[in-house]
């Protein structure tokens, strides 16, 4: 009976899970089918999901239209610009809080965590006054600066979490075979916790890449990136569905191909990071 019971349930988790995994794809999956249709289409009601004339003319027009290259490479600078530069700052930062904590570091990092309830547009101003006054807007580094920011709070968060689960005796054994403060952090801490420097490097990316608010309001053109190609189909004159599912199907395809290679690291990223 026990065994009958556990496999039962076992059945009865894998349809729960592949039904809310299929629930959770839907939209991506009906995106990309609308990007085959034509406009009439794609605006059909009832809608049908696989009964209709498969079409590439809307790739097509979205190539001809728009230099899909030139904003698929600002999103791989921007992204991994900012979350390059946030390692930087987030290594040392979570490796203090860890290993040498003070009176006020769990302070210090809800504080930080807190940052991230903000609304965005609360200080947009401000931001692009400041960007306007450095000429910083439509510029790649400006991008890169403020996702930085943004994010830097969800990396120390991550980092913070996955150094607290490496013992403390290593890194005293360490210092008792002479290693300076640059040789623990580089050629000590850092090779241990790359499983988990990569997984929080993986999960920034995918943040970075898909950040539309500031991308939208901080370029027009030069620095644009996929985001602001999607935006770019939604016009006073309607919206084309058809083309702007395969404006957004050629944007998310690089990070669905990304996330489906690095599932695993993602996972274990989330599990060791900041939504432990």
């Amino acid at each position: 009976m026990a065994r009958r019971a556990t496999g039962a349930r076992k059945i009865v988790v894998t349809l729960a899970a592949w039904a809310i995994g299929l629930a959770i794809f839907f939209p991506i999956l009906w995106t990309i089918l609308t990007s085959f249709k034509t406009e009439a289409e794609a605006i059909a009601s009832p809608p049908s999901f696989l009964a209709f004339e498969w079409t590439l003319e809307n790739y097509v027009e979205v190539n001809s239209r728009s230099d899909y290259f030139l904003h698929f490479m600002n999103s791989v600078i921007i992204s991994l610009g900012s979350t390059l530069l946030g390692l930087l700052i987030a290594i040392p930062a979570a490796w203090s809080m860890a290993f040498v904590p003070a009176k006020r570091t769990k302070d210090i990092l809800m504080w930080m965590l807190s940052t991230k309830m903000l609304p965005p547009v609360g200080v947009l101003v401000p931001i692009y006054l400041m960007f306007r006054d450095f000429g910083l807007l439509d510029t790649r580094i400006g991008l890169i600066v403020v996702l930085t920011l943004i994010n830097l709070p969800i990396i120390v968060w991550m980092l913070f979490t996955y150094f607290k689960e490496i013992p403390g005796e290593i890194l005293e054994a360490a210092r008792m075979d002479g290693a300076s403060l640059w040789d623990e952090v580089v050629h000590v801490l850092t090779p241990m916790a790359v499983p988990g420097i990569a997984s929080t490097l993986l999960l920034n990316i995918i943040l970075a890449w898909n950040e539309a608010f500031w991308t939208l309001n901080l370029t027009a053109a030069k620095a644009a990136p996929l985001t602001a190609f999607i935006a770019s189909y939604s016009s006073p004159e309607g919206l084309f569905y058809a083309k702007l599912s395969a404006a957004s199907t050629l944007a998310i395809a690089p990070i669905l191909i990304l996330g489906w290679f690095s599932q695993k690291q993602l996972v274990r990223g989330l599990t060791f990071g900041a939504v432990k």
